[in-house]
């Protein structure tokens, strides 16, 4: 008996096509990365820095997306918010794609941002309505185990399509890929959102979410910390290609050296889970900073120091996949600390933390971005004054935090 879109999905198939869902966003930074020289030469040639903002305009959107599509779910169905969704993103990599100057294309990255919103939230959702409990814990740890594989692959993407159509054939992949990922949902996904259990959208409710929300001192707290996190990690990549190819000559090769950084990054999920229980949420994310602070102090005095550059074209590879690793290490966690008040509107509750922190981190790391100077100074720089900002509020969050954090 075939499956129809009425009959739940076998766990295999499931877990694939919400991996798929989620990589959108991933995707659609990482095959990016090899095309930022070619887009500054073409498009802002007197100011090639400007190019990251290629990667920093596209968060903007998926922060601002983040926002609104979760309580858009709730009332319309998980299915058409998400195909809403794709759309947008179809329309902003069409305009991309056809964009003379670089002030359009970075509009049309932000409405690409702003449209994977949806399968990046309510995706959640749906694995949610699905399961619960440690069940959808153990279907969220195979989702971003497939998930976590994208970074490694799409800069190679991205490289190989440019070699093929140039850099705007990139746009035109990303319309193929979100119309892959929205055939295979709409034929076999089955809506997990039945009618009746939907829920009116009224702004005045909203509002009272949000700022309920916003009364607790330790989320405000953890959405500070994170926004700090984030900005780390959306400075360092992207920054991470210049780097490689302006600065140590490796631009070439750099699809395989990200695939490295990615895939020892991607442990880090693997560790959380095996430590988090023991050790629990604040002792981790605190020790990451920590760590982060000693490692960027050392980025700097390596790169001041008369050393050959293998030595500190090493130690900065080490470097940048600590800030990776960093990432899978504390965003979840301070998810999760974020949370512990907020079950009764936990719905809202994702879509404001998750809001805020990315749409903060945006505007914390264009300026370290666009401080790149040819060396990875003013980044390392950047990001230990963020790893030292993020522990000062660490250790007031531990004086709030609940014992089981």
């Amino acid at each position: 008996m075939p499956v129809t879109p009425q009959t739940p999905l076998s766990r295999p198939e499931f877990i694939a096509l919400m991996a798929m869902l989620t990589a959108t966003v991933a995707f659609s930074i990482d095959a990016m990365l090899p095309a930022l020289p070619e887009i500054g030469e073409a498009l802002t040639a007197e100011a090639p820095n400007r190019a990251q903002l290629i990667i920093t305009s596209f968060v903007l959107g998926l922060g601002l997306g983040t926002f609104i599509v979760g309580p858009l779910s709730d009332t319309f169905g998980r299915k058409p918010v998400i195909l809403a969704g794709a759309g947008l993103y179809c329309a902003g990599s069409a305009l991309a794609y056809v964009a003379p100057t670089l002030e359009l294309l970075l509009a049309a990255r932000a409405l690409q941002g702003l449209g994977a919103a949806a399968p990046r939230i309510v995706t959640l959702a749906i694995v949610r309505d699905a399961s619960r409990g440690r069940e959808m814990a153990r279907m969220m740890s195979f989702v971003m185990l497939i998930f976590s594989l994208v970074p490694a692959i799409a800069p190679s993407i991205g490289a190989g399509i440019m070699w093929l159509t140039g850099w705007r054939g990139i746009f035109m992949v990303f319309i193929l890929f979100s119309i892959l990922s929205m055939a295979w949902l709409i034929l076999r996904q089955p809506e997990t959102l039945p009618v009746e259990a939907r829920r009116p959208l009224r702004v005045r409710a909203l509002a009272a979410a949000v700022a309920e929300v916003l009364s607790y001192r330790l989320v405000r707290l953890c959405i500070a910390i994170h926004t700090l996190c984030f900005a780390m990690l959306f400075a360092v990549l992207s920054t991470t290609q210049p780097l490689f190819d302006q600065t140590f000559g490796q631009g070439t090769a750099f699809p395989l050296w990200f695939a490295l950084i990615a895939l020892l990054a991607a442990s880090a999920s693997i560790l959380n889970a095996r430590l988090v229980m023991r050790l629990g949420m604040v002792r981790l994310v605190t020790a990451m900073l920590i760590a982060q602070m000693i490692l960027s102090s050392a980025m700097i005095v390596l790169w001041l120091s008369p050393l050959p550059q293998t030595v500190i074209f090493a130690a900065y590879v080490i470097w940048t996949t600590s800030v990776f690793f960093q990432a899978g290490m504390t965003l979840g966690n301070l998810n999760a600390i974020a949370m512990e008040p907020l079950g009764h509107v936990a719905g809202m509750a994702a879509s404001v933390i998750g809001a805020l922190s990315t749409v903060g981190s945006v505007f914390v790391a264009v300026p370290i971005g666009q401080a790149f100077d040819g060396t990875p100074l003013p980044i390392a720089i950047g990001i230990l004054a963020c790893a030292i900002a993020a522990f000062v509020l660490m250790l007031r969050l531990r004086q709030i935090a609940p014992a089981s954090a």
